[in-house]
């Protein structure tokens, strides 16, 4: 047997990927379990997209190699789109790259501007990717915290008192996953102006803008953001495109160049007709966008339902197509109720542990299921706090 490579030291199999293989052998096993855990949209993307992807397909010409930097009518797709919803100007052929995923966009983003002595801060809780990727860059993890008290916003007075000659990039990511926290203008102002004092890279990672929220914002709106911030961004959740892999990293054309060097290595551009319908995707009216968080948002009132049946603890104004809930008393951590809930009533909530230290004591629920499985999943908490008196807790009230 050969030995991997040094730089997966320290890197675990994503957590999602071991455990759906679990789910699916249970399931296999006779028990029915019901997965609120992972983020994967359930509903269908707007007909004139597939429409888009269908006619595209049929046509001979549409299965060559593709630019590494996009497709024409996709940058412009996204310009446009950045314009209308963020007020942020783009130059379509130098400040919007095209990526096949955001995630795979966070590693190229640690591969072309981190290297062993530099230092990346990670949140905590935050998503693992941004810890994995700027560890296979060979850089340094320092984790910020953040706390339901300071709204999961970093401390960044805080920050400003420590050593940051070697830190490089800061990762955030606002509307925040897991904890649903949103940002202001105002913040994003105070981030980009910390990263030009220190000389950091802001990366902020913003794929659910538009999840149950009426106002979407970019860092790229702040004065001064294009000195010292990127932007990752994403089909996968505003638009049901999760499996076609469509991202975008948006900034200034010097930062994108070197990202296009480290991308035009590693794959041979995207499939035409996926581009072609994702650009149709960012032509959507409104109302697209308003019937996507109508669904959502009734979802949510039965995600509410099932974690104070729980005697959970939570934020009915966060965002995003998950809710984040502090845990009652009585169990060890997010973990201990996760699994308890797995393993005897079929049941699957993702262990706030995965996102950080800062997340044990926390649960997260996914919307992407179906009012009547959400409805089903509260029935089985109620058959759980029945069957286990000493956590069966009066309705905790929400934040």
């Amino acid at each position: 047997m050969f030995k991997p490579a040094s730089r997966l030291d320290g890197i675990a199999e994503y957590y999602f990927a071991g455990k759906l293989r679990e789910i699916a052998q249970l399931r296999q096993n006779g028990h029915p379990v019901l997965n609120l855990g992972i983020g994967s949209p359930d509903l269908p993307p707007a007909p004139p997209v597939i429409e888009a992807l269908q006619t595209a397909a049929a046509h001979p010409a549409a299965h060559a190699y593709q630019p590494y930097s996009g497709i024409a009518e996709l940058r412009q797709a996204w310009a446009d789109w950045y314009q209308r919803w963020y007020g942020v100007r783009l130059n379509p052929q130098t400040e919007a790259l095209p990526l096949i995923g955001s995630k795979e966009g966070i590693v190229h983003v640690a591969m072309s501007f981190l290297e062993p002595g530099d230092i990346a801060l990670c949140p905590n809780p935050g998503y693992p990717t941004y810890r994995a990727a700027t560890l296979l860059a060979g850089a340094e993890v320092q984790h910020y915290h953040l706390a339901a008290a300071t709204q999961w916003l970093p401390d960044l007075p805080a920050l400003e008192k420590t050593d940051l000659r070697r830190v490089k990039i800061m990762w955030v990511n606002y509307p925040h996953m897991p904890t649903g926290a949103r940002a202001n203008p105002d913040f994003f102002q105070q981030l980009v102006d910390f990263g030009r004092r220190h000389h950091i890279l802001i990366v902020n990672d913003n794929p659910y803008s538009f999840i149950l929220n009426e106002q979407p914002i970019s860092i790229l709106r702040a004065e001064g953001a294009f000195e010292t911030a990127l932007e990752l961004n994403s089909l996968s959740k505003s638009h049901n495109l999760a499996g076609w892999r469509v991202g975008l990293v948006a900034g200034h054309a010097e930062h994108l160049q070197a990202i296009l060097r480290f991308k035009s290595n590693m794959d041979s551009g995207q499939f035409q007709p996926v581009q072609l319908a994702a650009a149709r995707a960012l032509q959507l009216p409104e109302a697209w966008y308003q019937g996507l968080n109508d669904t959502y948002r009734e979802r949510q009132g039965h995600a509410f339902a099932l974690l104070k049946t729980l005697g959970c603890r939570f934020d009915e104004q966060q965002q995003g197509m998950f809710v984040w809930a502090e845990i009652p008393k009585g169990f060890r951590d997010g973990y201990d109720l996760s699994d308890r809930l797995l393993y005897e009533q079929d049941l699957f909530l993702t262990p706030g542990g995965i996102f950080g230290s800062a997340g044990d004591a926390y649960i997260r629920v996914s919307l992407c299921s179906p009012s009547a499985v959400l409805a089903e999943a509260q029935q089985r908490a109620q058959a759980f706090v029945a069957a286990a008196p000493a956590v069966s807790l009066p309705m905790a009230n929400a934040l």
